[in-house]
């Protein structure tokens, strides 16, 4: 009974985590990386699609994304889906590939990204700890249903707890590797 709600709590905090992962994946370092444009929704077939169901991107140098669709009448939305992210990229077209070139990050530019790391960040934390907190409360309930003893209800607290510092941990651990990322020239 109580391994039900350890479980759900465990499996909705590691969602948190990863998406986290998936967001910072997307914020723009010094560095061409493929994942940079995984956040970006192109207008397709009468539909808004993720790029990479639309194109193959590639990053044949550090400073360069090379986005190649497979349908070439997609170019034109492609690069509008780019000019209208928040990225602050500019594509070149040839009519084949739509090129993606990366500037370098200015120091001002790097420290407002810092700023926005450590706000998802925050928010992921504040997330984990409401997991916790309705984690904890259902359990308080089955104790008051005499559901479980008290030596239970303990014992899962302290779980849940050793669970969300744990995660909360990783959080803190995917910062410090986005934050040094961010601040790398």
């Amino acid at each position: 009974m109580d391994k039900k709600i350890f479980v759900d709590a465990e499996e909705h905090m590691k969602k948190t985590l990863e998406s986290l992962r998936t967001e910072f994946a997307g914020i723009r370092t010094g560095k061409a990386t493929p994942s940079l444009l995984d956040v970006l929704r192109v207008s397709a077939y009468g539909a808004q699609v993720p790029l990479k169901q639309v194109a193959s991107v590639n990053a044949p140098e550090a400073r360069l994304l090379i986005i190649q669709p497979w349908d070439k009448s997609l170019i034109g939305e492609i690069e509008k889906a780019i000019q209208k992210s928040d990225l602050g990229l500019n594509p070149s077209t040839d009519g084949q590939v739509v090129r993606l070139p990366i500037p370098p990050l200015t120091e001002e530019r790097r420290r407002e990204l810092v700023k926005v790391v450590k706000k998802m960040a925050e928010e992921s934390r504040v997330a984990i700890r409401n997991i916790r907190r309705d984690a904890n409360e259902a359990l308080k309930k089955m104790l008051k249903e005499s559901n479980i003893s008290e030596d239970e209800d303990k014992q899962a607290h302290d779980q849940t707890q050793k669970l969300t510092d744990k995660i909360i941990g990783l959080v803190d651990e995917l910062l410090v590797k986005k934050e040094k990322e961010i601040m790398e020239v």
